[in-house]
């Protein structure tokens, strides 16, 4: 479990309580809790809808701040969301990879890198290991490997840094699409119109 203190907090007493649980979460968005990234699994903890015990990779530790926080008793982890072992990297198999794509987009950090009908492989320094690539490939070529020597776990904050700028330039690019879509729209309707 990477501390809060990975999280930048300007002023604690300005946060809501699912911003201060978003703050104490890995940032890895594996949605093994059940929701569709941290930030959903915090809303649902303040709100009463989630139990605390629901992220695997905070494990123990992150459940027990999750307690202190709330002021709850701490929890084992919910078994049914998985284990707290580290899962390692994921790893592409060169020989077996496609360059279909699919697995480009299910990866909230970017760890993977590559192109349409190009070979794909996986930045182990950015992989936080949130499986969410595994059922995205059609010829089964990603498996997740041990990290190797040495190498650690991105911390929360780099976690949230690359999700948020992945965010940010995904929400570029469907505002750029639309744009273009609506331009092309309108030169059709001036086009016909003229006709």
């Amino acid at each position: 479990m990477n501390s809060s203190a990975d999280a930048p907090i300007d002023d604690i007493a300005d946060l809501t309580v699912a911003d201060r649980i978003d703050a104490l979460l890995p940032q890895t968005q594996c949605r093994r809790c059940g929701f569709d990234g941290c930030r959903p699994y915090a809303q649902a903890v303040a709100s009463g809808a989630a139990a605390i015990n629901r992220c695997p990779p905070g494990g123990s530790a992150g459940i027990a701040a999750l307690a202190a926080l709330l002021g709850c008793e701490s929890l084992p982890l919910d078994r049914e969301c998985g284990s707290e072992d580290d899962p390692g990297v994921a790893w592409i198999d060169a020989q077996a990879c496609i360059g279909c794509a699919r697995c480009l987009p299910p990866c909230p950090v970017d760890a993977i890198v590559g192109a349409q009908r190009y070979l794909h492989t996986v930045l182990e320094s950015r992989c936080n290991g949130c499986q969410l690539c595994l059922s995205s490939c059609p010829v089964d070529c990603i498996v997740m490997r041990p990290r190797a020597a040495g190498g650690t776990a991105p911390t929360a904050a780099e976690n949230r840094s690359r999700y948020e700028s992945r965010r940010e330039r995904t929400q570029h690019s469907a505002r750029a699409l639309a744009a273009l879509l609506a331009e092309r729209k309108r030169l059709a309707a001036a086009g016909s119109g003229s006709q």
